[in-house]
C-alpha cells in the first residue's frame, strides 16, 4: 500500500474542497515529506491519477487576477470515500514494514469510530505476533543471531522491529480506551489541517510548477 493516497485523499476529505498547494500544505504541515514520500510532484500526481480514476472530482475555478491558468480544485468522490476507508482500517491493522503507512493511518483514526479503531488495532497486535512466531521458529537459534553470521542481524534487527511496534501499539489503545481523543460520532474531532491563508511553520520552501495555483 501507498501511504500518498491514503494521505492526499484524507487530506482533500478533511477540507471538503481543497487545491494542490492545500494539500500539500497540510501533509508537510504533518512533516509527512519526512516520513514519507509526499513530496510535491507525488502529491500533484496523486490528485491528477486519483480525478482519472473517479476517486476524486477536479474543479477549475476561473483564473487569478494576475492571470495564469485555472486552478484546480478537488473533492472526494463516493468511491473515493469508499477507497479511503479501506485504506484507512488496513493502515491500521495489517503489521506493515513500511511506518509511512501506519503514520498515515494514526493521522486519519479519528474518521473511524473508537470500538472500530480498537479492533483494528488489536488486529495489528496479533499480525505482529503471529509474524514473530513464526520467523523466530527458523532464524532465530538459542545461542543467538551470530550463527549466521552478520547476516543474522538483519532478523534480529526486524523482530526487536516487531516488539517495538507491538508495545508502542498497545500502548496507543490503552489510551484510546482510557478515552483519548474525540472519534468519530463523538463529537467535533481535532482537524490537523491548515485554513486558507494560514503560515505553514514546516513549509519546506521548495516550489512545484502548480503551486502558483
Amino acid at each position: 500500500m501507498s501511504a500518498i493516497r491514503l494521505l492526499v485523499l484524507g487530506s482533500v476529505r478533511q477540507h471538503g474542497r481543497a487545491h494542490g498547494y492545500q494539500v500539500r500544505n497540510d501533509l508537510e504541515y504533518w512533516g509527512a515529506h519526512e516520513w514519507s514520500n509526499a513530496k510535491p510532484g507525488s502529491i500533484y500526481h496523486a490528485l491528477k491519477q486519483m480525478a482519472k480514476q473517479g476517486l476524486l472530482l477536479a474543479h477549475e475555478i476561473a483564473p487569478s487576477t494576475a492571470g495564469g491558468p485555472p486552478r484546480t480544485e478537488y473533492t472526494i468522490t463516493e468511491a473515493g470515500t469508499e477507497e479511503y476507508l479501506k485504506l484507512l482500517r488496513a493502515s491500521l491493522a495489517a503489521y506493515h514494514q513500511e511506518p509511512d503507512v501506519l503514520s498515515a493511518g494514526i493521522g486519519f483514526m479519528v474518521d473511524l469510530g473508537r470500538e472500530e479503531v480498537l479492533g483494528l488495532l488489536e488486529r495489528r497486535v496479533r499480525a505482529i505476533g503471529e509474524w514473530r512466531k513464526g520467523v523466530t521458529e527458523y532464524y532465530v537459534p538459542e545461542d543467538g543471531p551470530g550463527q549466521f553470521g552478520h547476516i543474522g542481524e538483519i532478523m534480529n534487527f526486524w523482530i526487536h522491529s516487531a516488539d517495538t511496534g507491538a508495545e508502542w501499539t498497545r500502548g496507543l489503545i490503552d489510551r484510546i480506551r482510557e478515552g483519548a481523543y474525540t472519534f468519530a460520532g463523538e463529537g467535533e474531532p481535532f482537524v490537523g489541517v491548515l485554513t486558507e491563508g494560514q503560515e505553514n511553520p514546516y513549509a519546506t520552501g521548495e516550489r512545484h510548477p502548480e503551486d502558483h495555483r
